[in-house]
């Protein structure tokens, strides 16, 4: 199966390929990296002819402008980027009997609730402006995939929090400030009252793959690890887990001035994939990623 994977450079793209060409229906190339130069957010109208010069048969759209308070300074510039772009590449892909899996997030719900896990069914509603061009993307999708007549599935699969290898995630500029807080005899004021679904990234790529390999991707999931944490109370993984002495103070959102405002409940009830299994939690899926964040942090010393 000729498989494409937008974002191909970033962490999530990079997990995806990873898992994909380990799967044996990619054949010995493995999936088809697509990058900025090839397909560009502010740029998708050459989208088509990709899609044709690569014979490709399903599309993972990894790629997004995924910072959220430059999302809120430029809600236009996110529209585009996250809404716009991604119904250019349903409509392409639609056009040709394409399948699609787009890769979504949790903050298409405002987190006002409490207590019960969102799940896919639940009425979206951002209540900022990178949500709301994620919300778009998935509508413009499922708008040309539901009136196409070519064959093509779409699939949605949202998730939260993600971190794993790459530029600097969660795990890693906590374990720089926490340094830094321990030098200073001072403790480390995170987060306390946003509470989320913290996901590594090879096990939503696994995910993906395993959802191509079942051959029905339609439909909406929430893959996410499983379990719930606040920030701080990651934070405190993080620490212990790499040995810092630093203390973490339990602070609100609201005490840090930010261009936009994530949701404070934004956690996914995670979709059984199609062997019936969950992703395993998210602090045993820490400890597979501790060891590679420990060197990621000695490199950035």
């Amino acid at each position: 199966m000729r498989i494409a994977v937008t974002g191909a450079g970033g962490r999530l793209g990079r997990a995806v390929a990873v898992a994909l060409a380990a799967a044996p229906f990619t054949g010995l190339a493995g999936p088809i990296s697509w990058h900025r130069t090839d397909f560009d957010l502010d740029d998708p109208d050459d989208v088509g002819q990709l899609l044709d010069r690569d014979r490709v048969e399903l599309v993972v759209h990894a790629a997004a402008w995924t910072d959220v308070d430059g999302c809120a300074r430029d809600p236009a510039l996110a529209m585009r980027r996250n809404g716009e772009a991604t119904a250019v590449l349903a409509a392409a892909a639609a056009a040709r009997g394409i399948d699609l899996i787009l890769i979504s997030t949790n903050e298409v719900f405002d987190g006002t609730r409490s207590e019960r896990a969102y799940l896919p069914n639940d009425p979206p509603a951002p209540a900022n402006p990178y949500g709301a061009s994620k919300l778009a993307g998935e509508r413009g999708a499922m708008e040309v995939f539901a009136r196409g007549t070519a064959g093509g599935s779409l699939g949605i699969a949202r998730t939260a929090w993600l971190f794993g290898p790459g530029a600097p995630d969660f795990p890693t500029k906590i374990a720089h400030a926490a340094r830094r807080a321990a030098l200073a005899g001072e403790p480390l004021s995170v987060v306390g009252d946003e509470i989320g679904t913290p996901t590594y990234v090879a096990d939503l790529g696994e995910a993906i793959a395993d959802i191509v390999e079942s051959g029905d991707i339609s439909g909406i999931r929430h893959l996410v690890n499983g379990g719930r944490a606040s920030r701080a109370a990651w934070a405190r993984d993080v620490v212990a887990r790499l040995g810092i002495e630093a203390g973490i103070r339990d602070v609100a959102q609201a005490t840090f001035s930010r261009a936009s405002s994530p949701p404070l409940w934004g956690v996914l009830e995670p979709t059984a994939l199609p062997d019936g299994r969950v992703l395993r939690t998210w602090p045993d899926a820490m400890a597979d990623y501790a060891p590679i964040l420990r060197r990621s942090v000695k490199m950035r010393e």
